[in-house]
């Protein structure tokens, strides 16, 4: 196996404690009801990824922030069981670690996410400086501190400008969540996730518009990829061809928690490997 197929994935963004109860039924306000079960789960979007990436075979790292104590303890060892490198994990022994109530009802398929993030800082430029950046050939970065992570992205491009084409690092970005200041990160993905949440905020009400719509903010060459739940997803590459797939649900839906993060790492895992939109 040659060096270039050995080098990592690395997703930037959070990890968090997910709290997930299943119920049958959405419970009402002021009301005591019984779970089916709960369970604790390692979440956050990068996180997730990680875990989907490493499960189709992808060498995979994380990078984001940790708090010290018995959360993160199981946070460490759930990276561990599906050997994600953590290495570039930063650890604040004085924050609170952040975490999400979940309540996912199996009647439905939906999730409800109560999250909690008080005092637990994002990862800096200062940290990324610290990265041999040698050793990945794809970076995706889950859109948190947008002016932050504009600088980390600025550096692997200075870093690229120096390469060969097939040795350049690869970045995508996810803009999920309809905040002004994730929009300025349109710009910097080879690939680029806009959510649902983010087109309908803009007016759109497709995959379709959106992709069309949203194009003219990505760099020249990229690829945007807008997802729609059960409507499936759609895309929109360099040479202006569009793309739409279907979804393909399964027999029973279980729960939809980090179907996003799923359908993000599925689409990086194939196009690392070489694989196009079509």
């Amino acid at each position: 196996m040659s060096m270039a197929e050995q080098k990592k994935i690395l997703c930037v963004g959070l990890v968090c404690l997910d709290i997930i109860n299943v119920v049958d039924k959405y419970p009402e306000e002021d009301s005591d009801s019984r779970c089916l079960s709960q369970r604790w789960q390692r979440g956050g979007n990068a996180s997730n990824s990680c875990t989907v990436l490493s499960l189709l075979g992808a060498p995979c790292a994380f990078m984001g922030s940790l708090a010290a104590g018995l959360t993160a303890d199981f946070i460490l060892e759930d990276f561990q069981v599906f050997c994600i490198d953590v290495s570039l994990v930063s650890k604040h022994a004085q924050c609170v670690p952040p975490a999400s109530v979940v309540i996912s009802n199996i009647s439905t398929g939906s999730r409800t996410i109560l999250h909690m993030n008080r005092n637990l800082p994002d990862v800096t430029l200062e940290d990324f400086s610290k990265v041999n950046l040698r050793q990945f050939k794809w970076m995706h970065w889950e859109g948190r501190n947008a002016e932050e992570q504009v600088k980390m992205i600025q550096q692997v491009e200075q870093y690229n400008s120096t390469l060969p084409q097939q040795e350049r690092i690869t970045v995508s970005v996810e803009i999920e969540k309809t905040r002004e200041p994730l929009y300025q990160l349109f710009p910097y993905g080879d690939v680029v996730f806009v959510s649902k949440d983010v087109a309908r905020h803009f007016g759109y009400e497709s995959a379709e518009a959106a992709v069309r719509g949203f194009y003219s903010r990505v760099k020249k060459g990229a690829i945007l990829i807008c997802a729609w739940a059960e409507k499936g997803a759609d895309a929109l590459g360099p040479d202006g061809v569009h793309v739409h797939s279907d979804a393909f649900p399964p027999k029973q839906l279980v729960d939809t928690l980090g179907a996003g993060d799923t359908f993000n790492a599925g689409v990086i895992f194939m196009l690392s490997n070489g694989n196009t939109l079509c």
